[in-house]
């Protein structure tokens, strides 16, 4: 397929800037591939279509506050640093985007405010990209803290406002486990504990994996042949208990639901010989586009996505091309709020 293929018409008011006041009450877009019927809801009712013995796989990723702002030595300039990943814990060794980068250059050295913390550039890596190294003598935990303490919620850069002290919640699962992430799985935001227990009282299955989201999960796609886009690499884990349940689920033919394109990734790139899902640990750069043979999940919740992003493709694949695109034209005429804070899909 071609990238031009999913161009839509978005208008701006419909890119969510505030989270909806209550997780749950998202607006719920229900699409059914069986006859193509469209039904609105609201995120709580997803318990209408999930029974005993149907899993439910959430990406148990933590969002860190991955956006920090330094000074430049001698000169003062302010700095945008943005963590990527961690690259050797022992020296505080990270993958950063700097913006403005055409003032970083190895040697450099950058200071956060009144913290004891001290960053030097060792290399470069793309044009905004660069490795530095933290100069810190405390603790480990100390080290995190300091980090926690200065960074902020790295919200999209197409949110207009400063992040504010209700993101650090709001921007983060209510499922969130294991630190590494540069962005929310947005689909699970629309998650409460009271909409969890119900569905463990209905006797659905709730399995973690972990997708730590880099923010190559948004980056543009500038090549017309869908063939030529490359993802940039994201670290995963199936643990094993988690392949178990929905092994088990689909030898029952029960539902198995993804929730969220970060989650159907690590699924899709955990495929045994015999189309069961199975433990793995490493990394992915699986891009999935229409058309594609899925494996494992046999449901989808997700959020409205940009148009030409590499999740609306993804979505396209499981949905179906046209029904789905004929779905964000209805979301358009409806009104639904797009993107990360946005309203839910749940395909079936």
């Amino acid at each position: 397929m071609k990238l031009s293929e999913f161009k839509f018409e978005l208008p701006q008011e419909l890119l969510a800037n505030h989270p909806s006041p209550n997780r749950d009450e998202s607006r719920m877009m229900v699409l059914h591939r069986d006859s193509g019927k469209i039904e609105h809801r609201i995120f709580k009712d997803i318990l209408e279509y999930f029974d005993d013995g149907d899993v439910m796989v959430v990406n148990d990723t933590k969002v860190f506050p991955a956006r920090m702002y330094g000074n430049k030595e001698k000169t003062g300039a302010k700095i945008e640093v943005f963590l990527l990943r961690e690259l050797n814990k022992d020296i505080h060794l990270w993958d950063v985007l700097v913006d403005p980068a055409r003032k970083i250059r190895v040697g450099n050295k950058l200071y956060f405010g009144e913290s004891d913390l001290v960053a030097e550039v060792i290399d470069n890596t793309t044009s905004r990209g660069r490795t530095i190294k933290f100069l810190f003598d405390g603790s480990d935990e100390e080290f995190y803290k300091t980090i926690n303490d200065l960074g902020e919620t790295p919200l999209p850069k197409y949110i207009k406002r400063e992040a504010e002290p209700e993101d650090k919640e709001r921007y983060q699962t209510v499922y969130a486990k294991n630190v590494g992430a540069v962005a929310a799985p947005t689909a699970g935001l629309h998650f409460t504990k009271e909409v969890l227990k119900r569905l463990e009282i209905k006797g659905v299955d709730v399995a973690p994996v972990t997708l730590h989201v880099g923010l190559g999960t948004f980056r543009p796609v500038d090549v017309e042949d869908l063939t030529k886009h490359k993802m940039d690499s994201e670290n995963f884990m199936v643990p094993g208990a988690t392949a178990e349940m929905v092994n088990k689920a689909l030898d029952n033919k029960k539902r198995v639901c993804s929730i969220g394109t970060t989650t159907m990734r690590a699924l899709e790139s955990s495929v045994s010989a015999n189309s069961r899902l199975k433990p793995n640990d490493g990394w992915t750069d699986r891009f999935i586009f229409p058309p594609y043979d899925f494996k494992i999940a046999n449901s989808l919740v997700t959020n409205f996505h940009m148009p030409e992003s590499t999740l609306l493709m993804m979505t396209a694949a499981f949905g179906g091309y046209d029904l789905v695109m004929k779905a964000y034209e209805t979301a358009v005429k409806e009104k639904y709020r797009f993107f990360s804070y946005g309203d839910v899909m749940l395909i079936l």
